[in-house]
């Protein structure tokens, strides 16, 4: 099992014990402090503790080989063109061991929300599908599916039918919102439950997308 990466862990609301948890990933170049404030703008029905994972500092192609948060490499502009499948996958190792971390504290895998902007997102999605245990949810934002034509080959049947949620923003000009119309797609001709979002913004999140955000987290705990 890989080893635990540091997290930032809030639970909401405060003092509450908590038997529902999202995992929430930051994108290229932040870390687990960057959503923390949205933890107090989402209106749930039930406590829930948020664990915001910091990815690990390695060198990314794109920033000219300097060193810097990521989940893995992006090797050029066209973010799924040149995949770095190898850090795709080590970062895999890293969350399904966060998974398995939330149900050793007795936390049902049916009650983890697997999330991820960006960057996050991709690893979000890549690791939920290939996750042996069912999910509450999975929640990706303004991002895409990575190694996509690996999909058909490596999926688990345990998420199915676990909800999908899929936000981006009209304007994204780092993650084209075509790329997630087309993650949309793939999914979808899999057999996934996804539900799609878009917003007039750019590579972001706003209001109106965390409004919905609340109301789907409330809809898959349930």
């Amino acid at each position: 099992m890989s080893e635990l990466l540091p997290c930032l862990e809030i639970d909401s609301p405060q003092n509450k014990q908590s038997d529902h948890s999202v995992i929430w990933l930051h994108g290229l170049g932040a870390d687990g402090h960057d959503f923390e404030p949205i933890v107090g703008e989402l209106n749930l029905n039930m406590p829930v503790r948020f664990i915001f994972p910091h990815a690990p500092e390695m060198p990314v192609t794109i920033n000219n080989g300097m060193r810097m948060p990521a989940w893995y490499d992006i090797k050029a502009t066209q973010i799924n063109q040149q995949q770095d499948e190898t850090g795709i996958e080590k970062s895999q190792l890293s969350i399904l061991a966060l998974l398995q971390r939330e149900i050793d504290r007795g936390v049902k895998s049916n009650n983890i929300i697997l999330a991820g902007f960006s960057q996050g997102g991709a690893v979000a999605l890549h690791t939920a599908l290939r996750f042996e245990q069912p999910l509450a949810g999975i929640m990706g934002l303004s991002t895409y599916l990575p190694l996509a034509d690996k999909v058909e080959k490596d999926i688990q049947p345990a998420n199915k039918n676990t909800p999908i949620f899929l936000a981006h923003g009209n304007y994204d000009q780092v993650i084209p919102v075509q790329l997630a119309e087309q993650t949309q797609q793939t999914l979808n001709s899999f057999g996934y439950q996804t539900e799609f979002n878009k917003y007039n913004m750019e590579h972001s999140v706003c209001a109106e997308e965390i409004n919905d955000i609340s109301d789907w987290i409330n809809r898959c705990f349930k």
